[in-house]
């Protein structure tokens, strides 16, 4: 929805120009991080869910793959507001001058639902699902030796989409907010959203009931609040176009006249 006056080659070279101030941003993520890895390393070591297994290092240089690991992930959540304008003013061109205001507003949200889901991901659902897999091994007299990196490659992989995942409130306003997404569209295609969304629990919780209900309900409610958020913004929306309907005809009738009042100067 960017400039719709721009050459293709322009866009490219707006998204080229978007990428590098991200991946600027990015870099001095990675390096502001270094000084915060440490302490959420040895926060995560000795929190709960770490502290009912023993974590090995299998690699003489996990250690350095894990600090490397924690800072980039430190660096995208720093980062992420960075992207969401970048990604704003990429669009922002095809916008109205309102629409522009309105929807620069949502970044600030979008980051704290980020942080929610990741918030949630790490102190609601990874406690069961390390919980589910000693018990687990325990039934099965398997003995769990883990690798302190694969732990934390398994914790991103939890934490991460439940950010990404968390946003969807905020896309859908947005969307709803521009015209493109409308309500009902929402309500007609709930039950493929939520067999989707139940899959998606499937993927991301061990294989028992009670876990995957604790993430499976919590996205049927996320995606309950979006339809909600949806009909506000919808409706912000032909609000919006009525009004600018009105003053088009205002306009026009206007200038119907001004050419009526021209016309009998003349005469």
């Amino acid at each position: 929805m960017a400039d719709k006056n721009l050459t293709i080659i322009e866009h490219i070279d707006e998204v080229r120009k978007r990428l590098m101030v991200i991946v600027v941003f990015f870099i001095v993520g990675v390096i502001a991080s270094f000084f915060f890895a440490k302490p959420l390393i040895t926060f995560i070591q000795y929190d709960t869910p770490a502290q009912q297994v023993v974590l090995n290092a299998f690699n003489v240089i996990d250690p350095v793959v894990i600090y490397l690991k924690v800072m980039v992930f430190l660096a995208i959540i720093i980062i992420s507001p960075v992207i969401m304008y970048q990604f704003w003013a990429f669009i922002s061109p095809g916008l109205r001058e309102l629409e522009r205001k309105i929807t620069l507003s949502y970044i600030p949200f979008a980051f704290l639902l980020f942080i929610g889901g990741v918030s949630f991901s790490y102190f609601v659902l990874l406690p069961y699902i390390m919980k589910f897999m000693i018990n687990l091994s325990d039934q099965l007299n398997i003995e769990q030796t883990i690798g302190i990196n694969e732990y934390f490659s398994f914790l991103f992989s939890i934490l991460l989409p439940f950010g990404f995942v968390f946003q969807l409130p905020i896309v859908i306003l947005f969307l709803s907010r521009l015209g493109v997404l409308e309500p009902k569209t929402l309500v007609k295609v709930r039950k493929f959203a939520y067999f989707g969304l139940f899959v998606l629990a499937a993927f991301i919780t061990p294989p028992d009931i009670v876990s995957h209900l604790f993430v499976t309900v919590p996205l049927f409610i996320l995606y309950e609040i979006s339809i909600v958020i949806s009909r506000l913004g919808y409706r912000k929306y032909e609000k919006a176009e009525r009004l600018r309907l009105l003053e088009e005809a205002k306009a026009e009738q206007q200038r119907q006249i001004d050419e009526v009042l021209n016309r009998t100067d003349e005469q």
